[in-house]
């Protein structure tokens, strides 16, 4: 291919491509985007804020994932590359700073930067990749996708929050199913997940590092309230408790899942259906879980003793199960089993929900963190994820 698109990776197979240091600046928006995601949340901890917020996050999550997506085949060491994720990082800044009053004041500023960066990025690659007809139809098929959902979005942050909500979650909808059709689009077709050649090690890499991001945002939170409290018994329990759950939660996933998923993906005869399911739609779910528990963990140490109110409990509690429901998903679809362990640990939780009020949100939150301990020990134990014993993917 003469015309070879000179800003694609160089690679030598599925598992070459390397996390770039402009990724990781990249991802520094993304810290600030759960961080006030997870604010959001406190300030508004009730039905309609649940749902605002879960719009926000799938928001940020398929901006995110989509630039890593794009990144799994451009170099973000090329100049024009490297260029396009910082300008993607400046409107992630606006797109961050206005998720507060995405749903009031601020809905238009939301709008702008959310299109300008899906719709600007896949112009922008269609660019990078002219002569690669196979990346260049793919692409051409998601900008239709995107276009059509820029509709909705634009139109929907100069309507009022009720038909705003309607809107926005209209094109969600929309972005989200369209992974999953292939983007069919008339006179283009659609794509096939064997067509997507992506290097399984980058975008499992990737989406670990997201876990971290909004692992960091459980431990600030934690870290910034204790340090303004004052330390007695409880607060300090509670701060115990909440930085044991943050531990137990990244030992579950980086003690084996994360290993697991990469050597899986990378070695898949599919990679790019395996990453679809496994990384860019069940990697959210325990995002979610964490981001949960992060608003778990501001409710336990501002009123660590007493009663649990039900605010605390479905923050501990749910963020949790959560957490966990989205892990037995995900190493469903990477080791083809569901863990048993896992799924007794949300029965013991959802077990604690008739009896959570009487406790005191310490104590609550340190049987959550315990659940998750143990949980972390037995599969560290059983080390029920060997990689010779799981079935082979197709």
């Amino acid at each position: 291919m003469s015309d070879s698109p000179a800003l694609l990776r160089a690679r030598q197979g599925h598992d070459s491509a390397k996390v770039a240091f402009v990724e990781l600046f990249f991802d520094l928006v993304f810290v600030f985007a759960v961080t006030q995601l997870s604010h959001a949340l406190i300030g508004h901890f009730s039905p309609l804020g649940a749902l605002q917020t879960a719009m926000l996050l799938l928001a940020v999550w398929w901006v995110w994932i989509f630039t890593t997506w794009v990144t799994n085949w451009l170099d973000p060491e090329k100049l024009p590359v490297r260029l396009a994720l910082l300008v993607l990082m400046t409107l992630g800044l606006v797109l961050s700073a206005a998720i507060p009053a995405a749903f009031t004041s601020r809905g238009i500023a939301f709008a702008r930067a959310y299109v300008t960066m899906q719709v600007g990025r896949s112009l922008f690659f269609l660019w990078a990749v002219r002569g690669d007809p196979n990346l260049t139809r793919n692409f051409q098929r998601i900008l239709c996708w995107f276009s059509s959902s820029a509709i909705l979005w634009l139109a929907g942050a100069f309507a009022e929050p009720t038909t705003r909500m309607i809107c926005w979650g209209g094109a969600l909808v929309i972005e989200y199913i369209s992974p999953s059709l292939g983007f069919p689009v008339p006179g283009l077709g659609r794509s096939a997940s064997t067509e997507w050649k992506v290097s399984g090690h980058h975008i499992a890499e990737r989406c670990g590092l997201f876990i971290i991001i909004a692992l960091g945002e459980s431990i600030l939170v934690a870290g910034a309230t204790f340090s303004e409290l004052v330390w007695n018994a409880a607060v300090i329990s509670a701060f115990v408790a909440s930085l044991a759950g943050s531990i137990a939660m990244w030992w579950l996933y980086f003690d084996s899942a994360s290993d697991f998923g990469t050597h899986r993906i990378a070695k898949s005869e599919n990679p790019g259906q395996l990453a679809r399911l496994a990384y860019t739609y069940l990697h959210l779910i325990p995002v979610a879980g964490i981001i949960l528990s992060a608003v778990a963990d501001e409710f336990v140490l501002a009123h660590p003793s007493g009663h649990s109110e039900l605010p605390t409990i479905i923050a501990v509690l749910g963020g949790n199960m959560l957490y966990l429901f989205g892990s037995v998903l995900f190493k469903r679809a990477i080791a083809g089993h569901t863990s048993r362990a896992h799924l007794l640990a949300i029965v013991l939780l959802a077990a604690l929900f008739p009896l959570a009020h009487a406790l005191e949100p310490w104590l609550l939150m340190a049987i959550g963190s315990l659940v998750l301990c143990v949980l972390a020990w037995w599969e560290r134990r059983s080390n029920c994820l060997q990689i010779e014993e799981a079935p082979a993917l197709h």
